[in-house]
């Protein structure tokens, strides 16, 4: 084995701690800037150098392709005497392609880094089932993705078409029943397009009073309206809403005209107008009037026979009654609607199989549910994803929460595949382990015996992916998930100034629900963080472009130096116009994207409170909540961690930018000690007022003596 290098004396003493360790499950809790990935690859070389562990007894998992790329750069840079891989990677002229090539050969020609597995969870359930998954699925499947998966390890078995699209086509499949098109159309009028759970746009005149689109697209006054208007198309009679006539003495708008039965109904509702003048018209004019009314709509069976007894029998007698109807027809003007509709079935499949539920105990639970928006939602949604689940079984189609949960299952039902995997990995190294979910956190548990040893690091203030399924607690309460566990905390701060680490430690106290550490920085430095407040959006950008050019020409920073980060990608539009405008060119992403990242300054934009700013908190629909209930205040500590990811990617400028009168409350959580404020003024609402120092009258600014006294000002 080619010699490598062990030498520890860069580690502080934590780290140490932490690669010599031989606890059987360890977590190191790795504050923000403090060497967690470094700790945990001389960890890994510590055990193959120092305890003679062969390399394919290591597993190491992490959760991006760019990550994994990222620990075997370092391990080959770490191998490689000559220097050349390093000089590859800092070669601005060479292509990722270049680098993935030479990566490639480098780690093949490096023998121990060959023979370590090095993979993301996805890509380790995808070759254990591949190669071993036989029993459990076919082992020639098909990856199949949100989206046409871009060229990588998995592109050789991608399906040829997408989740969405597999799910358009089973609603499509499914609507050739008239009951489910016509109850998926009722859902996407009512509450994607006029949504009548809400009330806001009622307060509007454009409506003129009609809330309820029916389904042949006119707008009534009322639910029962809409179902009688619904029965009249389903059965493919026409006819006329709010018709105006004038029999005789007046003019007035019957609530339905039916021209093949020549017949007019007015349906009676609590807020209807008294109907007897208009009931004296139509006796007038010798008019067939029949009522209905709200009451009866209370039984739909029982309105359905009225509405027939009403109407069918006064239609010509070779009237046809119904009409073929189509999802292309129906849904002709909705596709937007449609494509949203399928969306939340992508989002609430995806959110059962992290939690592994069952489709049926949603559904129980949904039936239960106060309200009709979200009963009607599952009843229209799990039977699309359970046969959503069939056509992938059938067509051996598997997308990558599948990946996981089928290699669960191919453990949990062949033992001896089990066995092999946890004979092999005897020593199992986890990366970012705030991010894990259930699936991952119950996969590793199949990989562990009493012997093997899993060594996590991660940082509970930097996790930030709740919203994909990430459970914080797995982390919080390691000991509960991984018993007799040690859990050491690295705390010194490589990364940035001593006023940026307790600044972060003092925003992040805030947060209840979270492992007590406390950082400390490396770094001395005098430059406090900059709180800028402007008077509008124009100030901010002035004073942005301003804080550049001060970096740029006086400090000789480069645009790599620089870095802007923001909650959401609209916040940073009018800053990136301003720049083209002004030639400039910073590195700008989403925080949630820049984790990992780290540069000389960094700004953070749009810390105002309220909607658009940051915090940006909302509770996810009802419709979620089914499956997973969310918590406001669980849901502002991540905003929070959120806030603490992006100020520590700041090495040695902070800069904070927010707008007079609407800073972010985040904000006011930073002591002043830590911080310089500053901003452009308000002009004072009372003017300034002199008075002559001796005698106290009044006195105008250009006076240099008083007029009444003489004495001089």
């Amino acid at each position: 084995m080619q010699q490598i290098k062990t030498d520890l004396s860069n580690l502080n003493d934590k780290q140490k701690e932490a690669v010599v360790s031989e606890n059987r499950r360890v977590l190191v809790l790795a504050g923000a800037g403090s060497g967690k990935t470094k700790t945990l690859l001389q960890k890994l070389i510590h055990l193959i150098e120092e305890k003679n562990v062969n390399p394919s007894n290591i597993l190491a998992i992490t959760f991006t392709k760019n990550a994994v790329n990222e620990m075997i750069d370092r391990l080959i840079i770490t191998a490689d005497n000559s220097d050349r891989y390093a000089e590859i990677l800092t070669n601005n002229n060479s292509t990722l392609k270049d680098k993935d090539i030479e990566r490639y050969f480098f780690s093949k020609k490096i023998k121990w880094i060959d023979r370590v597995t090095i993979k993301t969870f996805h890509s380790l359930c995808y070759s254990i089932m591949r190669n071993f998954g036989v029993n459990e699925f076919d082992n020639k499947f098909k990856i199949v993705g949100d989206a046409k998966i871009a060229k990588n390890e998995f592109s050789k078995y991608t399906a040829g078409e997408t989740i969405f699209e597999i799910i358009h086509k089973i609603l499509i499949k499914n609507c050739e029943s008239g009951d489910y098109l016509i109850s998926l159309k009722r859902y996407i009028l009512d509450y994607l397009i006029d949504k009548i759970h809400q009330h806001s746009h009622r307060n509007t005149t454009s409506y003129k009073g009609r809330f309820f689109t029916t389904l042949n697209g006119i707008k009534v006054r009322s639910k029962s309206e809409q179902y009688i208007a619904d029965w009249l198309y389903r059965h493919n009679i026409k006819f006329h809403y709010e018709p105006n006539v004038n029999f005789q003495d007046f003019d007035f708008k019957p609530d339905f005209y039916i021209p093949e039965a020549n017949l007019y109904i007015e349906h009676i509702s609590k807020k209807s107008y008294p109907t007897k003048n208009k009931e004296e018209q139509f006796r007038i004019a010798n008019k067939l009037l029949v009522k209905t009314y709200e009451s009866q709509t209370k039984d739909t069976a029982l309105f359905n026979i009225a509405l027939e007894r009403i109407i069918k029998n006064r239609l010509p007698a070779n009237y046809h009654y119904t009409s073929a109807l189509s999802f292309e027809e129906e849904f002709r003007e909705r596709h937007k609607e449609v494509s949203d509709f399928i969306r939340q079935i992508m989002r609430v499949t995806d959110m059962i199989k992290v939690d592994n539920q069952s489709t049926q105990n949603i559904l129980t639970k949904a039936r239960n549910d106060q309200h009709e928006r979200v009963r009607d939602f599952y009843k229209l949604a799990i039977p699309i994803i359970d046969t959503y689940r069939e056509y992938c079984i059938n067509k051996s189609y598997l997308d990558f929460n599948d990946m996981i949960s089928r290699t669960i299952s191919l453990f949990r039902n062949h033992t001896e595949i089990a066995d092999k995997f946890k004979k092999k990995y005897q020593y199992i190294l986890v990366d970012e382990f705030q991010d894990v979910n259930n699936l991952q956190v119950e996969l590793i548990k199949l990989l562990l015996t009493r012997t093997n040893q899993l060594f996590c690091v991660g940082d509970d203030w930097q996790s930030i992916y709740g919203f994909r399924g990430s459970n914080v607690d797995f982390i919080i309460n390691f000991r509960k998930y991984f018993r007799s566990s040690d859990i050491i905390k690295l705390n010194l701060n490589y990364r940035s100034t001593e006023n940026i680490v307790e600044a972060s430690n003092e925003v992040i106290k805030y947060n209840k629900y979270k492992v007590d550490k406390e950082l400390r920085s490396s770094k001395k430095s005098s430059s406090k963080i900059h709180i800028y407040a402007g008077r509008d959006e124009d100030d901010n950008l002035d004073y942005v472009v301003e804080q550049i050019n001060e970096l740029q020409q006086k400090r000789g920073y480069k645009k790599e130096d620089i870095l802007f980060l923001y909650r959401r990608s609209k916040m940073y539009y009018p800053f990136f116009e301003r720049f083209r405008q002004e030639g400039i060119f910073v590195s700008a992403k989403t925080i949630h994207a820049a984790k990992g990242l780290e540069a000389k300054a960094v700004f953070i934009i749009g810390l105002t409170e309220g909607y658009g700013g940051f915090p940006d908190i909302w509770m996810d629909d009802r419709i979620y909540q089914i499956i997973k209930a969310s918590k406001y205040d669980l849901l502002l500590e991540e905003e929070r961690r959120l806030f603490y990811v992006a100020i520590t990617r700041a090495k040695d400028e902070l800069f904070l930018i927010t707008e007079k009168g609407n800073e972010s409350g985040f904000l006011r959580e930073i002591p002043d000690s830590f911080t310089f404020r500053s901003g452009v003024p308000l002009r004072a609402i009372i003017e300034e007022t002199n008075y002559c120092k001796k005698c106290k009258q009044r006195l105008y600014e250009e006076f240099r003596f008083c007029p009444y006294c003489g004495n001089k000002q």
